[in-house]
C-alpha cells in the first residue's frame, strides 16, 4: 500500500487545524434577546379596522412572550390595501423580528393577479399566524334598494371599499365580472369605519368585509336590524350565518366555481400577522412561539371577548402551506380572476 506523502499529511492536518480552529457552521445560534428593544407591530390600515382592533390587542400582549419582554408598538402604516405595509416588511423592515405587522387576507393575492403596487412574493414572507379565520359578508343599510341577492342582477348597489388587496374591493369587483352582479365602488376609505360612517351619512349603502367587522362596527344597527347581511363568502357556509346565501351557490358553471373558491382563499389566512423574508429560522421561532404563546394568553382572551372577535387561531406554519397552495392554482384561473380584479 503506497504511504501519503509528507505533504499530504501536512495539508490534512492544516485542513483539520483551520476547522477546528474556525466555530461550526452548524453551531447554535446565541438566543435571541430583545430587552431594552422597541417592537413595532405595523397595522396595514387606518384606526377603527378590524385589522387595526386585532394589531392593537396582540400588541397589548405579545411582548410578555418575546425574550426580554421588549416595549411593543402598534403603528398604522394604511394605504393600497395594505400593500404599503407589506411591501415595507418585505422590502425594508429588520430582520430581527423587531419589525412585523398585520396586512389584509387577501393581500396575499396581489403578486398573483397582478394587483397594483404588491412588489412582494408571498411565498417569501414570514407568516407569523392568524388570530382568526374569516367569513366575509356583504352588509347593506336598510334603506338601500337591494334588499337580496337576486337584486343585485338588476339593480345598483353602491358599496365604499378601501382599496385594492382587500375584500372591500376584490370580491364585489370580481363579482360584477363573474356572476353579472351590479356593484358600483367608492373608493378612497382608510378603512372600513369610515365607510360605516359614510352609509350614515346616506353616501353609500354597504360595504363588503369580514363577519366580525361588519358585527361590531355599529351593533345598535344589528339590534334595531337596519342591516342586512346580503350574502357570505369564504371557503365554507358559516354555521353561525346558516340562513345567510352562500355566493359560491349562485356559480352556474364549475369553471365559475373554482374561480370563486380562489377568490374567497384569503378566507382561510384570517387577520394574517406577517413578518420579513429570509430571516433567521431563531428569529422566526420567536415570533411564532410568542405569537401562539399569546393566543391561549388569559388576559388576551379577555380583551378578545369583550371586543366581541372570534378566536380561531391558526399557527404561521399552517398560513404558509395555504398560501403555497393558493400558489398553486392554475394559471388561466389566476389570470381569470385578476383581470377582474385589477
Amino acid at each position: 500500500m503506497t504511504q501519503p506523502s509528507k505533504l499530504a499529511t501536512s495539508a490534512k492536518a492544516l485542513i483539520l487545524a483551520g476547522l477546528l480552529a474556525s466555530p461550526s457552521i452548524a453551531q447554535a445560534q446565541p438566543a435571541p434577546d430583545l430587552t431594552g428593544k422597541n417592537v413595532s407591530i405595523l397595522i396595514g390600515f387606518g384606526p377603527g379596522s378590524g385589522y387595526d382592533t386585532w394589531g392593537r390587542i396582540i400588541s397589548r400582549h405579545i411582548g410578555k412572550y418575546l425574550p426580554g419582554k421588549p416595549n411593543v408598538i402598534a403603528q398604522n402604516m394604511p394605504g393600497a390595501g395594505s400593500f404599503v405595509a407589506t411591501n415595507n416588511i418585505y422590502t425594508v423592515a429588520p430582520k430581527d423580528g423587531t419589525v412585523f405587522g398585520i396586512i389584509a387576507r387577501d393581500a396575499a393575492l396581489g403578486p398573483l393577479s397582478g394587483a397594483p403596487g404588491a412588489r412582494f412574493d408571498a411565498t417569501k414572507l414570514t407568516w407569523i399566524g392568524t388570530p382568526t379565520t374569516e367569513t366575509n359578508v356583504c352588509v347593506v343599510f336598510h334603506t338601500a334598494k337591494v334588499k337580496k341577492v337576486d337584486d343585485l342582477f338588476a339593480t345598483e348597489l353602491i358599496l365604499g371599499d378601501t382599496g385594492p388587496g382587500t375584500g372591500t374591493y376584490a370580491y364585489p369587483k370580481a363579482l360584477n365580472g363573474m356572476l353579472g352582479t351590479k356593484f358600483k365602488l367608492i373608493t378612497g376609505f382608510h378603512a372600513s369605519s369610515d365607510v360605516f360612517l359614510a352609509i350614515a351619512r346616506g353616501e353609500v349603502d354597504g360595504i363588503c368585509e369580514s363577519l366580525d367587522s361588519a358585527l361590531t362596527k355599529r351593533p345598535d344597527w344589528i339590534a334595531e336590524k337596519k342591516l342586512t347581511l346580503l350574502f357570505q363568502g369564504g371557503a365554507e357556509p358559516n354555521p353561525e350565518i346558516k340562513d345567510v346565501p352562500f355566493i359560491l351557490d349562485y356559480a352556474k358553471t364549475d369553471a365559475q366555481k373554482q374561480a370563486l373558491k380562489y377568490l374567497y382563499a384569503g378566507q382561510g389566512l384570517g387577520r394574517p400577522f406577517i413578518a420579513p423574508p429570509n430571516m433567521p429560522p431563531e428569529r422566526v421561532k420567536m415570533l411564532r412561539d410568542a405569537f401562539n404563546a399569546t393566543m391561549t394568553d388569559a388576559d388576551f382572551i379577555a380583551d378578545v371577548t369583550k371586543a366581541k372577535l372570534q378566536l380561531k387561531p391558526v399557527t404561521g406554519e399552517k398560513l404558509a402551506e395555504l398560501v403555497n397552495e393558493i400558489y398553486a392554482t392554475p394559471k388561466d384561473i389566476i389570470e381569470q380572476v385578476g383581470k377582474l380584479i385589477k
